[in-house]
């Protein structure tokens, strides 16, 4: 397989410093704006990146669910790997990539639990099955099989019939950034870069060699 020449020239759109909003946070919301209005394929997904208690990166795909004024929130298992990542080194990079805008956002930042109340309001949210499946999963763990997954499903379904409280493991996460990096592809790989960095409590700005 010769991967070498497969290639893209990305020609849509351009991006300028002046036309930049000053707070990154609006920038970001208007860009996923524009992705949830083109109907791109998991506009919300991201690669979270973290560091492990090996001191090595590890990386996944979870779904944004929140932007506040603080920054960015998603939801997991806190005994899961990523979980033991986030309270051995509790920072992380989140990137976003929106093909059909040939854009792409990094973010970075301090990742610390959310408090109970906002957990427990997102999980009554959540449909029962996903609910049940947040009490049934070990996440991460070594499991025999399949058969155990769902034997453990079915207990705790049976357990909570209607109301499912949010187990104690399990709840959401705040990433408040400090650095953002917008990403518009242009042609001849002569990318447009616009970096935000957080100095003395102020943004500043900059464009990035592609």
């Amino acid at each position: 397989m010769d991967l070498r020449h497969i290639r893209q020239d990305y020609t849509n759109q351009s991006l300028n410093e002046e036309d930049c909003s000053k707070n990154p946070l609006e920038q970001f919301q208007q860009w996923m704006s524009a992705a949830i209005h083109a109907k791109v394929n998991e506009p919300t997904a991201m690669n979270l990146a973290t560091i492990g208690e090996d001191n090595r990166p590890n990386s996944r795909i979870v779904l944004l669910k929140e932007i506040t004024a603080e920054g960015l929130v998603f939801f997991s298992n806190y005994h899961s790997r990523k979980g033991r990542s986030l309270a051995y080194h509790p920072f992380g990079a989140l990137t976003f990539f929106w093909p059909e805008l040939e854009r792409q956002v990094r973010i970075e930042g301090k990742i610390e639990q959310l408090n109970s109340t906002d957990s427990d309001e997102y999980f009554r949210s959540r449909p029962y099955t996903s609910r049940i499946g947040a009490w049934a999963s070990q996440q991460s763990e070594v499991i025999p099989s399949k058969a155990e997954l769902m034997k453990r499903a079915t207990k705790f379904a049976a357990k909570y019939l209607l109301n499912v409280p949010r187990p104690p493991h399990w709840g959401g996460y705040l990433l408040t950034p400090d650095r953002f990096e917008f990403w518009q592809g242009r042609p001849s790989r002569l990318h447009d870069r616009i970096q935000y960095t957080l100095q003395n409590n102020q943004w500043i700005k900059q464009r990035l060699a592609p």
